[in-house]
């Protein structure tokens, strides 16, 4: 079967005709499936001919004996969609996609084999992908142009050349493809230099570049390691994406229109990674790591042509502007009409999102029932929790002692912790160690201080049995670089003293799926100002070293608001007065916040929201929120306090 487009040492040819390849990139796990054809329409808008969406693994195989492919997973409707919209479709199904995905899309219980090694040809991992592969590549192949759908270009792995440059395995991928049904075009994309090209492309599939800048110096870069062949870019980097703790990152349409208008007047395809970034929603954001883990924000909004919530925005003109000089379009008042969109989605108002109840989570049956013992505290993949959080409970000996004329508790030291721990001490709040954005953090070990509350815990002196509880924190499996695979879980082990602490209660609570649960919780309980022995939640100021930091023992705590609505509408829930937290609303995940910035509004897709009440509960484990609103659109910065 003669694939739709062939390539040839002028371009491409598609059904024999020249072809550039104008695509853009929406994932369709970033977007409510509600969305799909209206993100998609806007793509149409802007002048592309093509969509191009990665696969995530860790979407569509939750756990080993799972395979989705309805909802939000449901990659076939999504092509179809498109196809219907009269886009062609690229389709990147990895395993690995990086994407600054949780994990670059592997499935974390995949990683409860603690001898796996990842994107190589390593016999249990090639076992899991091709297994994988045979579930999810005849969902593709069914939807290729040669059998009447729209797919034109399968991509086999994804930058491999920042990762390694085992042959054998790619040879392995594409030859699953091809016996899988592929026969439409083969690709691979890698950085925009020889050293990436040599390990990251295959015989049989043709070689393309990403980047976001200097597009001449690239064309000529790749003309002589690829020469006889279309260019083509594959991720034109018009955006990019934000960290927890950094600065938002924006680029003006003008900057970014020059680089294409580069590219398109010398006969180089392009592919804009994003066109429409779209949420991670839930907890499925991955992270980087330089020096230091570097989680990623739950927006994705990529600073892209088409917004989060589908706004179109001024790098969105200056594209289109530059797309039109090689395809025909009519005036875009005139182009929204006919694909029945408006430039700027309908919004709800600003307004005050009243607080409603207050609950010390740590006072409900969730912190309190019996679980599991493991010899040593079990890791996130031993236990099957992909995302979330992970409750370590036993009862421990604490003993005091003066030193300089000062009580003092020996502190416990938690080797090896991924990402960030939430400690308590019989009821007392000691604090979070460990990953702390861009503040300062710890080094391996990640200690916590008990002597700053010896007055509490101690106050006559000497030793007794307290009870100690830690809560886990998943920020995100790091989806890029050699740290790939990332397990998470205090991994080396929690030391007091002169030992390890063994016997550990070990509680998964997989937070995604936990919003009815919660706001059971919630709602039968009692509010906050029932917790401690003096029957009133305690906020102590800790001095320490010169510092000062306010410790509440009702914490983590549940936060039940609402606010009305007279229909869909998106929605930005602002929580710039919280802590650190996810938030749900009508029991759906919407996502991580944290007051550290740059994010401090969660986007709420419209069909989400529902005429008459909608609500909203929060999980916070910093601090009590003092306000929640809706915001107009997304506010950037750090919070304040």
């Amino acid at each position: 079967m003669t694939a739709l487009l062939q390539p040839t040492p002028d371009g491409f040819l598609r059904a024999g005709e020249p072809h550039l390849v104008i695509s853009g990139a929406i994932h369709y796990f970033r977007v409510h499936p509600d969305q799909w054809r209206d993100r998609l329409r806007r793509l149409v808008a802007m002048g592309c001919n093509t969509v191009e969406t990665y696969v995530a693994w860790n979407v569509h195989q939750p756990s080993a004996d799972v395979v989705d492919f309805e909802g939000i997973a449901d990659l076939g409707r999504f092509l179809d969609i498109a196809g219907e919209e009269g886009l062609d479709a690229i389709v990147r199904p990895g395993p690995y996609i990086c994407a600054e995905w949780e994990n670059g899309g592997f499935p974390g219980w995949i990683l409860a084999d603690r001898n796996l090694r990842l994107r190589n040809r390593n016999a249990p991992y090639l076992a899991l992908v091709d297994a994988w592969f045979d579930q999810l590549i005849p969902v593709i192949a069914q939807r290729q142009a040669s059998r009447g759908g729209n797919v034109v270009m399968v991509q086999v792995e994804n930058e491999y050349g920042s990762f390694g440059d085992d042959t054998a395995y790619l040879a392995h991928l594409r030859d699953g493809l091809l016996a899988r049904g592929i026969d439409e075009l083969l690709v691979t994309s890698d950085g925009p230099a020889r050293m990436w090209l040599t390990g990251g492309t295959v015989e049989g599939a043709l070689g393309t570049v990403n980047f976001g800048s200097r597009a001449l110096e690239v064309l000529t870069m790749a003309q002589e390691e690829l020469p006889s062949q279309p260019q083509m870019c594959m991720e034109f980097w018009n955006g990019w994406f934000d960290h927890w703790g950094e600065e938002h990152h924006e680029r003006t349409g003008g900057d970014a229109a020059g680089e294409l208008t580069d590219m398109l007047e010398h006969g180089m395809s392009v592919n804009f990674y994003m066109a429409h970034g779209g949420t991670n929603f839930g907890l499925r954001a991955g992270a980087n790591y330089d020096e230091a883990l570097q989680p990623t924000t739950t927006s994705y909004d990529y600073d892209a042509p088409i917004a989060e919530n589908g706004e179109l925005t001024e790098k969105f003109r200056a594209f289109r502007e530059v797309i039109a000089r090689h395809v025909e379009l009519p005036p875009l008042e005139e182009h929204l009409a006919r694909l029945g969109l408006d430039a700027v989605p309908a919004r709800l108002r600003a307004t005050e999102v009243p607080i409603e109840k207050v609950v010390a989570l740590r006072g409900t049956e969730r912190f309190s029932r019996v679980a599991d013992v493991h010899p040593t505290p079990p890791s996130f993949e031993d236990l099957g929790l992909e995302r979330g959080l992970l409750r370590l409970s036993r009862d421990i000996e604490i003993a005091a002692s003066v030193r300089e004329g000062r009580t003092v508790i020996s502190p416990l030291k938690l080797y090896d912790l991924h990402d960030r721990a939430w400690i308590y001490v019989d009821g007392i709040y000691v604090g979070a160690t460990g990953v702390m954005g861009d503040e300062a953090r710890d080094t391996d070990p990640a200690t916590v201080e008990l002597s700053p509350f010896a007055d509490r815990l101690l106050p006559d002196g000497g030793r007794r049995t307290v009870r100690l509880e830690i809560l886990v924190e998943n920020l995100g499996r790091v989806n890029f670089g050699p740290r790939l695979g990332e397990r998470k879980g205090i991994l080396g082990g929690v030391w007091q003293t002169i030992r390890f602490l063994n016997d550990w209660e070990a509680d998964a609570w997989p937070l995604e799926e936990m919003g009815a649960e919660l706001a059971q919780l919630a709602a039968g309980s009692e509010a906050v100002g029932a917790m401690g022995a003096d029957g009133a939640a305690r906020a102590d100021d800790v001095s320490e070293a010169g510092t000062s930091t306010v410790l509440d023992d009702a914490l983590p705590v549940l936060v039940s608001a609402s606010f009305e609505a007279d229909g869909a509408a998106d929605a930005f829930l602002d929580v710039s007065a919280a802590g650190h937290g996810v938030a749900y609303v009508n029991g759906f995940c919407v996502g991580r916040y944290w007051n550290i910035g740059p994010q401090q509004t969660l986007y709420v897709p419209a069909p989400l929201v529902r005429a008459g009440r909608n609500e909203v509960l929060l999980l916070d484990l910093e601090k009590q929120p003092t306000r929640l609103a809706l915001a107009e659109g997304h506010v950037f910065g750090r919070a304040d306090g």
